[in-house]
């Protein structure tokens, strides 16, 4: 079997923070074909929480889809850098979201993990809004 690298972009969004919150995800293909999307309320939480569940449903499904690496892309730089381990996860809150991350990365053969411009991770947010806007 082919070593299969899918593209995902996450974000996560809270009005407020804590507040009412969502996530966004897209997975794609390596020649950027939509393959699977994230677009759901989470409930009440921070924004770094909501960034940290966006990237846990995007690596979920990306496994159901049988990726074995995948190419993240977050416009979170807490994440990113925890997730690097240059940041240290020093919110309680975000400890067992951090090791959920770790444990799904686990399961791929390798990762890459970017830190974007918000501009470049307009999707994700795209859908993460939407679904804050859904009643």
């Amino acid at each position: 079997m082919t070593t299969r690298t899918l593209v995902i972009n996450a974000d996560g969004a809270s009005r407020g923070n804590p507040g009412l919150a969502a996530i966004g995800a897209t997975i794609k293909d390596e020649d950027g074909r939509l393959l699977a999307s994230v677009s759901e309320r989470i409930g009440r939480t921070t924004n770094n929480q909501a960034e940290y569940r966006a990237l846990i449903a995007a690596l979920e499904k990306a496994i159901s889809l049988e990726a074995r690496r995948v190419d993240i892309r977050l416009d979170s730089e807490l994440v990113v850098r925890q997730v690097e381990g240059i940041y240290k996860v020093k919110k309680a809150t975000l400890r067992p979201l951090y090791l959920r991350v770790g444990e799904l990365l686990g399961q791929l053969d390798g990762f890459t993990l970017t830190h974007v411009p918000r501009e470049q991770n307009a999707e994700a947010d795209r859908l993460a809004n939407a679904a804050l806007k859904r009643s």
